[in-house]
């Protein structure tokens, strides 16, 4: 059983906005959340470097970790982030969001990429 509210409520508002914007990408975000923890997304800096480009909208269905660089700006969402992952996308000038908000500034989904 989970017991993390925050984790639930996001996963209830990803599958109500998937089906209220006809937008399978927030499904998907809310499966890829609702695996077990043994099992959680974890992504490095260096594979968000590598697989965007300046100006992307990306997400992160679990956690934004620190180890490489990131050397353009992105606009990113995330279940959470470390300290240093934190830091080194600030210093990016990169815009990090909640799910949430950037639920509510692409309510489609067009141009959002999930980064796993």
């Amino acid at each position: 059983m989970r017991k993390n509210k925050e984790l639930l409520y996001l996963l209830s508002s990803l599958r109500k906005a998937s089906n209220k914007y006809n937008a399978p990408i927030w499904r998907r975000v809310a499966e890829l959340l609702d695996k077990p923890k043994r099992r959680s997304v974890a992504v490095n800096l260096s594979r968000i470097n590598r697989y965007t480009k300046k100006g992307d909208w990306i997400v992160v269905p679990g956690k934004v970790l620190g180890s490489g660089i990131i050397d353009h700006n992105v606009y990113i969402a995330a279940f959470s982030f470390s300290e240093t992952a934190y830091k080194k996308l600030k210093e990016a000038n990169c815009k990090i969001l909640k799910i949430e908000e950037l639920i509510k500034k692409k309510p489609s989904g067009n141009g959002v990429k999930i980064i796993v």
